[in-house]
């Protein structure tokens, strides 16, 4: 008998990477939406979606990233409840509805990477950076106020693939995560079998379910964006085209659920 919820399978579940959830996270984000190449951005959709109203518009963001279980006993160990990551939205259309799709995220905590990977996200480790706020005046802190600068930058496999900038100018009551109202992710789990390499075990398009939704202290601003060329890696095709509106702004949820929406493998 196992308690646990994902490998190593050990009797307690302690060892395990990722453990059983309700997983509640908090973080603050920097995001910049942006125009890319829409024949790039149509490359990287999975079956049935199609480019949505404005295609090519997407969203990057960059978040500071803390999470527990019930209980907080994550807290007390901020090796595992702390993480940074890097994520891009592309704006979509699926079974013709507004959907979005999310082609690329980074990490750098395993215990973060599992988790995605289980929700459907395509998680890669690496090194994501942010400026931060603090709650004193100092040259070194920016400031949550008009002419505030915070930047972001992301990593991997030790080349530098995207670096972000925003200059704070006022509040605002709308934040760029709403791309992702129906955010649709797709579940990938390849066979190793001879014969069944293109046949992969577990293929779904899955819709994560949230709830306790919280969003906070939004503020929006110019903003840069850089995405660049890698040797092993894509993440260039989505360079942009142009840049929109940058955002920096405190987010909390629970996710507990999971929709499969469509089973690939099973229509094979």
């Amino acid at each position: 008998m196992t308690n646990a919820f994902s490998t190593p399978l050990t009797p307690s579940g302690r060892s395990a990477t990722a453990p059983a959830p309700p997983w509640h996270y908090v973080a603050d984000f920097l995001a910049v939406e942006f125009e890319a190449d829409p024949e790039a951005v149509a490359s990287l959709l999975p079956p049935g979606f199609s480019m949505g109203e404005r295609p090519g518009r997407c969203a990057v963001f960059f978040s500071d990233c803390q999470y527990a279980r019930d209980g907080g006993a994550e807290l007390r160990e901020p090796s595992v409840c702390q993480y940074k990551e890097c994520l891009v939205v592309a704006e979509a259309t699926y079974d013709g509805k507004p959907a979005a799709f999310m082609p690329f995220i980074f990490v750098d905590n395993d215990n973060s990477m599992v988790r995605g990977l289980i929700q459907g996200m395509p998680k890669q480790l690496a090194s994501v950076k942010l400026t931060r706020p603090y709650n004193i005046e100092s040259p070194a802190a920016p400031r949550l106020a008009p002419g505030g600068l915070f930047a972001a930058s992301l990593a991997h496999r030790d080349h530098r693939l995207a670096a972000a900038r925003v200059t704070l100018r006022e509040p605002t009551d709308k934040a760029p995560n709403r791309i992702m109202g129906r955010l649709l992710n797709r579940r990938h789990f390849p066979d190793l079998a001879a014969g069944r390499h293109g046949l992969p075990l577990v293929d779904q398009l899955v819709r994560q379910k949230t709830r306790d939704v919280r969003i906070g202290d939004i503020w929006t601003g110019e903003a840069e964006l850089e995405i660049l060329d890698a040797p092993t890696h894509e993440f260039g095709l989505l360079k942009p085209v142009s840049v929109g509106a940058g955002y920096r702004y405190t987010f909390a949820m629970t996710i507990d659920d999971v929709e499969v929406v469509r089973d690939l493998a099973a229509e094979r």
